[in-house]
């Protein structure tokens, strides 16, 4: 499909390099006859002044000149043409596919996006299906063991709510109209909700939330700066072992605002480091053996996040140590 839009794109190109060209070059033929034709005339008058016994046979030559100097302007602009055709057809070739780039660019992520979602739907799907017929086939089936096969079912309907929600607020992050609601708010305020949200889950596992540094305010929509927030404490959570702590800090530069979540979990190996911020992606190895539940799209939500606000999220790790995420978000100027 591609391919043929790049070649049509191509060939509109090169027409419309050609029409102006073919059109420079009527201007030109037209221009440079006429000054070749005032230049013969000119001349030939000089010489008649000059020399009036030779006059009538300069006449007779200047039509014959005029003729080879205007077959000599359309073999110029005939080659210049043919110069023009040629470079036009690699330069609107190349054009056609650097302007169908990002359009393939797209087009690919969104094949990918969609067979992620079918696969990661057709898990839980096929979960409840094989349940919701163990029960049917199964006639025998305890009063208990129905309630059991429906809570199993139940769980998996959280999970199918987790991640369509999740995808909304994918889709509602990419659309402009949220940058629109941009207040400035306190980092403090932030940093607050987000351990108020997640404080139980510490409590589950005695984990200690510790936050500290002075308060700053940051221009952004405080609703989804709440939801990084509690995006990378919940993660911090989620791969910390038990009695341990989360440290949650911020400091300031000229121009930038980092704010730090600390945890001392399995941490993230080097390789998989480069691909935690992509939909769907989730490590195989020490984090995913902590049997945490997910689909891979906390970091990748985290990551919309920051860049809305023209900001940036990093991950550094040491496997067995733990992991440091840090937001960094510009620092609102000061007044004038």
């Amino acid at each position: 499909m591609f391919h043929s839009a790049t070649f049509k794109l191509t060939v509109w190109y090169l027409l419309i390099i050609v029409a102006i060209s073919l059109m420079f070059s009527i201007v030109v033929y037209h221009l440079a006859v006429s000054e070749l034709a005032s230049g013969l005339s000119h001349q030939s008058q000089r010489f008649s002044d000059e020399f009036p016994a030779f006059s009538n046979n300069r006449s007779l030559r200047q039509p014959s000149e005029l003729s080879s100097g205007t077959h000599q302007i359309i073999s110029n602009l005939v080659v210049f043409n043919i110069l023009v055709l040629i470079s036009a057809g690699f330069g609107s070739y190349g054009l056609a596919r650097r302007t169908l780039e990002p359009i393939v660019q797209a087009h690919e992520q969104q094949k990918r996006f969609t067979a992620d979602v079918s696969h990661e739907l057709r898990t839980p799907l096929t979960a409840l299906r094989m349940e919701a017929e163990v029960a049917l086939i199964d006639k025998d089936l305890s009063k208990q063991g129905l309630r059991g096969a429906l809570k199993s079912n139940l769980e998996e309907v959280d999970k199918l709510e987790l991640l369509i929600n999740n995808l909304l607020k994918l889709t509602k992050l990419e659309a402009d109209e949220l940058q629109r609601s941009f207040t400035n708010v306190a980092l403090k305020e932030i940093t607050e909700q987000a351990t108020a949200q997640t404080s139980q889950m510490a409590r589950a596992k005695n984990i200690t939330l510790h936050s500290e540094g002075n308060d700053v305010t940051v221009h952004g929509d405080k609703a989804t700066l709440a939801q990084l927030m509690v995006i990378l404490v919940d993660n911090a959570i989620k791969y910390s072992p038990p009695g341990s702590s989360i440290e949650i800090a911020h400091h300031t530069d000229d121009r930038h605002i980092f704010v730090t979540v600390t945890d001392h979990g399995s941490g993230i190996d080097k390789a998989s480091l480069e691909h935690v911020f992509e939909r769907f992606y989730r490590e195989n190895k020490a984090r995913t053996k902590s049997g945490v539940d997910g689909y891979g799209l906390g970091l990748s939500i985290a990551k919309h996040i920051a860049d809305m606000h023209n900001g940036s999220i990093t991950l550094s790790s040491r496997v067995g140590f733990g992991t440091v995420a840090t937001v960094s978000l510009p620092k609102i100027p000061a007044a004038s």
